[in-house]
């Protein structure tokens, strides 16, 4: 069993990541740097959202990301704003990106 990282350096360094892949990040809400969630959604520019978070894969004995919501990019930042009411731990970073590409499933972010 791996040791988790930090909430707050990883989201560093997938900011990084996004940043050297062209992809336009923000963060939008910044949780507990040590054990804070992170959701990350990305807007692909034509009015359509997802966003994902991390979840345990019992099967997998592994941390994955899994899509929390998808659609109307106005239901996804709606659905967002409730869960950032409900935990203010939580990071929400934003992506826009017209492929929707989010790198989580690289080396290195996708666990």
């Amino acid at each position: 069993m791996s040791a988790r990282l930090a909430s707050g350096l990883w989201v560093s360094a997938y900011l990084t990541r996004l940043r050297l892949a062209e992809i336009a990040a923000y963060v939008t809400q910044k949780g507990d740097a040590t054990a804070g969630a992170v959701v990350v959604k990305v807007a692909t520019l034509d009015g359509q959202a997802r966003a994902f978070q991390r979840s345990f894969d019992m099967a997998a004995n592994a941390r994955i990301w899994v899509p929390l919501t998808e659609g109307a990019e106005v239901d996804v930042d709606a659905l967002l704003a409730r869960q950032k009411s409900r935990d203010r731990d939580l990071w929400v970073i934003e992506l826009e990106d017209r492929q929707g590409r989010t790198l989580l499933d690289e080396d290195g972010l996708s666990t």
